[in-house]
């Protein structure tokens, strides 16, 4: 049960947002995805919020929370604590309200965000290796210099804020049955929630956290924010440690479901949305579409999932793709023992070419105590055509006469 002390965002407050961000955010597009819509059996949208202000949703609940400051608590600046989008949120929403911002982001905070955000006008001081110390940070500088702590979820502002991406989704698509949201200390989905659930308590709404940092379900079995000992995702938008007694509330009596995705879930959606949408996203944004990909049957059309951000750094891109291309089975990794004499590589090479097989990487080793004396081992890693095809491509060199291990 919602804690009854904690008083739930209205439709009416998200309302009064909507009308607060009407000449300030982007009413995003929705998307029609084919490529899901066909495994659910059903309309699957995509509501593309990297596609915002600042490439995220937050500028949504931090221009509605800093809007609310009065002039004096403007006059002494904002300070915030993010990975990168709240930060980018903050740190606009703060020029155009003509205030200062200073935002504490952690050490591994992505460069192209630390970038952005310093673009936007704020002072960016790094400091801890994660959110958390972050936010200890940004407190503390609030309490010395009289700095306002715009948090990225625990405000009924910010909350409200972000809920009006709920209210263009039910515009967008009056008879959505299902609306996935991600998920890290749970500000986005309790105001799409609240949104929701004011309108058409009839549709079901899903959180979906990183699996290697959900704060969530323990939290909700508790009862109260349990924050998690240690995190480990490539989805730094969502990796929170715990959520807030507004956010835990919110969740606790308004969404009806919390699902978790592994890193291979998250990296497979990232390749879909780039290969099938066209849409440029981070991992963290692409958290609902990995729950659709990972267990379509589960969720009744027509679905939404919210695509939260793009903000992604190229490298960690480049990285997610490769990891994406591996989990979807289109990369290939494997160890052959050939005869150590002249021709034996060219062999090999020969009968991938033949099985349609594209080379990435070769390398070669002689020296392995796996060996007998006059073999060679052959590593290599190729591009193949999906999961069938590599299983064809390990047949096809298993009947050549190859002595072959999958990696």
């Amino acid at each position: 049960m919602a804690d009854p002390e904690v008083p739930l965002v209205s439709g009416a407050d998200v309302e009064a947002a909507a009308a607060l961000l009407h000449d300030v955010v982007r009413h995003t597009p929705l998307w029609h995805s084919r490529g899901l819509a066909d495994r659910v059996g059903g309309p699957v949208w995509l509501k593309c919020e990297n596609l915002q202000r600042t490439g995220s949703f937050k500028i949504r609940g931090a221009y509605t929370r800093i809007s609310r400051l009065t002039d004096a608590e403007r006059a002494r600046g904002v300070v915030a604590a993010s990975a990168g989008n709240h930060a980018q949120g903050v740190a606009l929403a703060a020029r155009l309200l003509g205030c200062t911002a200073t935002v504490f982001m952690p050490e591994t905070a992505p460069l192209p965000k630390v970038a952005a955000t310093r673009a936007y006008g704020a002072e960016i001081r790094l400091g801890g290796p994660t959110l958390t110390e972050a936010l200890a940070a940004a407190a503390e500088h609030a309490e010395r210099t009289g700095s306002v702590l715009i948090h990225p979820f625990d405000h009924p502002d910010v909350v409200a804020g972000q809920g009006t991406v709920g209210l263009e989704i039910l515009d967008q698509c009056p008879d959505v049955a299902t609306v996935l949201v991600c998920a890290g200390g749970g500000g986005l989905v309790s105001g799409v929630a609240a949104a929701v659930k004011s309108r058409r308590p009839d549709v079901r709404v899903v959180a979906v956290q990183a699996e290697g940092a959900a704060a969530l379900p323990g939290s909700l079995a508790a009862g109260r924010p349990v924050p998690l000992p240690a995190m480990a995702t490539m989805a730094d938008g969502i990796a929170v440690a715990s959520p807030t007694d507004i956010t835990l509330a919110h969740v606790q009596g308004l969404v009806d479901e919390v699902r978790t995705v592994t890193e291979e879930d998250l990296s497979r959606a990232l390749l879909f949305c780039l290969e099938r949408a066209k849409l440029v996203v981070e991992p963290a944004g692409v958290a609902a579409v990995a729950a659709v990909l990972a267990d379509p049957e589960a969720f009744a059309p027509p679905v939404v999932a919210v695509v939260s951000g793009g903000n992604v750094d190229p490298v960690l891109l480049l990285k997610v793709v490769q990891h994406g291309m591996a989990a979807a089975g289109r990369y290939l990794s494997l160890r052959l023992r050939v005869p150590d004499r002249p021709g034996s590589l060219a062999g090999v090479l020969a009968a991938l070419a033949a099985a349609g097989a594209n080379v990435l990487e070769v390398e070669h080793e002689r020296t392995s105590t796996r060996l007998d004396i006059g073999d060679v081992e052959v590593f290599v890693v190729l591009e193949t055509r999906g999961p069938d095809h590599a299983t064809d491509v390990v047949a096809a060199l298993t009947q050549a006469g190859y002595a072959v291990t999958r990696e």
